[in-house]
């Protein structure tokens, strides 16, 4: 046995010199960069949601015995978030600019809009019950939200739709009858104006 020495068996045909996580270390870095390019997107959509919402601020009335009216507490947290939007861009530009854009950009949106399709639907439903609260009211523009909702989420059975309707009718004409008649505190009644009390 002195003297022998152990030898390494070779390597298989085209596997020489080859690393085994060429591949998918190629495919990190790209979905590395796709990530990034996302976290660039939602820190826009975050300012431009502060500076909407900042900009409904200004609406609100100012006070006759307090400095501080009520849109100011919403304008400085606007304001501030609105500032960290900003310092995260400038941060995501330069590391996009480091790193590249990603290959491939529209075979990976369209995956990750199939990934996220139920969250993106129901942002979407949101964004429209907020636009609907004014002209329909609290109580109506809740039960459809909450309809739609929980029909894009949940399994789409009998007993499901009723689970849906019930929590919906509950959570929406009952919050608002509740809120009327205990709290004395009027949700925006829309359409139907003092019909829900």
């Amino acid at each position: 046995m002195s003297g022998s020495t152990v030898t390494e068996p070779p390597a298989p045909n085209g596997m020489e010199g080859a690393s085994a996580s060429s591949a998918p270390d190629g495919e990190t870095a790209n979905e590395a960069r796709a990530a990034e390019l996302a976290k660039l997107a939602s820190y826009v959509f975050f300012l431009l949601g502060a500076g909407v919402f900042f900009t409904v601020s200004l609406g609100l009335p100012d006070s006759r015995w307090e400095p501080l009216g009520a849109g100011s507490f919403p304008r400085i947290v606007m304001g501030f978030l609105a500032l960290l939007c900003v310092l995260a861009i400038a941060g995501s530009a330069r590391r996009l600019a480091r790193i590249g854009l990603p290959d491939g950009l529209a075979r990976l949106s369209g995956a990750a809009f199939v990934e996220h399709r139920l969250v993106i639907s129901v942002f979407v439903a949101f964004a429209v019950y907020l636009a609907l609260m004014r002209p329909l009211g609290f109580a109506i523009s809740t039960f459809l939200f909450l309809i739609v909702a929980q029909l894009i989420v949940a399994r789409r059975t009998l007993k499901s739709a009723l689970i849906a309707l019930v929590v919906a009718v509950v959570f929406s004409f009952g919050l608002n009858l509740l809120f009327a008649k205990v709290f004395l505190v009027f949700l925006p009644r829309g359409i139907l104006g003092g019909l829900l009390g």
